[in-house]
């Protein structure tokens, strides 16, 4: 696992965050250390698609990265005949997903689309996993691409839907700020990287609060959502057709 030092040196120019060959290569690193709770959201999202996942159709990953969602939900439904269907607008990313997928789950039957996952036909769905997807797109767009999966997933389908939250009292909202960023000091992160990536994610990852996020699934049509997980200011949803 190749460790992530890309914002390690002072710049006075600080680009907007962009999934490239060069976040690509220490992603795993950089999940690991700056998300509480990643690799417990992993595991446990796969134990939850066991339950929803049915012989014959389609599991959707959109905004796979690296494949490590599909590869969580293989592991516990590798006794179902499953369309595995990963989407990912990047094309490193894309790249070395094809190649872990090969490695991990050689036997599988698996489709990788490297596209905007709002161009994506959803249909014959039993799991759809938007693994920290939702905040990348612009507001204005999210309740579409809910409504999109929500017509493709079959009745008693699934919705996994994990994002950074924020909150609506200021003060909370800077005491898991707060929070995070120990967390981040605690993986070995300095001041300067936590400071320089806040700034270049600011413009393209836009967090909602966990009832935006609510309203929003039921308003696409969702008939029951439930919080499973939260650790600091990140969370995972489910919501059921």
């Amino acid at each position: 696992m190749k460790q992530d030092n890309l914002f390690s040196i002072a710049s006075n120019d600080i680009a907007d965050f962009s999934f490239d060959a060069n976040v690509a290569d220490v992603f795993p690193d950089m999940l690991r250390r700056s998300i509480p709770g990643y690799d417990n959201i992993i595991s446990l999202l796969g134990i939850l698609s066991h339950d929803y996942a049915k012989n014959k159709t389609r599991v959707y990953d959109l905004g796979c990265s690296l494949g490590a969602a599909t590869l969580s939900i293989h592991r516990h439904t590798s006794d179902l005949s499953l369309r595995h269907i990963c989407v990912d607008n990047s094309k490193p990313m894309i790249k070395r997903c094809r190649s872990k997928l090969q490695r991990h789950m050689p036997a599988a039957s698996v489709e990788l689309i490297c596209d905007d996952i709002q161009n994506i036909k959803i249909e014959n769905a039993s799991v759809v996993v938007l693994n920290f997807t939702l905040q990348f797109l612009p507001q204005t767009m999210r309740l579409q691409l809910l409504k999109t999966i929500y017509h493709g997933l079959n009745k008693g389908g699934a919705l996994i839907l994990s994002e950074k939250l924020i909150f609506s009292d200021q003060a909370t909202h800077q005491q898991f700020i707060d929070w995070h960023h120990q967390f981040k000091r605690a993986n070995g992160y300095s001041d300067l990287e936590i400071s320089q990536k806040r700034l270049a994610l600011e413009n393209v990852m836009i967090p909602d609060t966990l009832e935006q996020h609510r309203k929003r699934l039921a308003k696409a049509g969702f008939s029951q959502t439930w919080q499973w997980f939260q650790a600091f200011n990140f969370s995972s949803l489910i919501a059921l057709k």
